[in-house]
């Protein structure tokens, strides 16, 4: 037998060797997670140009995810509203902090009182 690493193995044993050091989510949360996610790819369907992107399936896309969004209970909107301000707050990039900005009532989380 031979020592690997501290692990001990032979010819029918394969080592328990960690190749990779472990990874830690820099998430606090799944929905922080999935909001993040959400947001990056509607930032690029966003900024796509017609030869990136069909400019009609980017609205239906767009419109699908307001629509998802609308149906999300009263307080999975607030955290949402929440979440997508604590990013835009912490967002260096201008434009996107913008867009971040917008979002809740782009994608109707909010509405106009007026």
């Amino acid at each position: 037998m031979s020592d690997v690493s501290g692990v001990w193995w032979d010819s029918r044993t394969a080592p328990l060797i960690f190749w990779e050091p472990f990874v830690t989510s820099s998430y606090p949360s799944l929905t922080r997670a999935l909001t993040e996610a959400l947001v990056d790819v509607l930032w690029f369907i966003d900024g796509s140009e017609d030869d990136q992107m069909d400019q009609d399936d980017a609205v239906k896309v767009m419109e699908g995810v307001a629509r998802l969004i609308s149906t999300l209970s009263e307080d999975q909107q607030q955290e949402m509203i929440a979440l997508l301000g604590e990013m835009a707050a912490a967002e260096s990039n201008p434009a996107r902090r913008e867009f971040l900005e917008e979002f809740p009532e782009g994608f109707g989380l909010i509405t106009d009182a007026s």
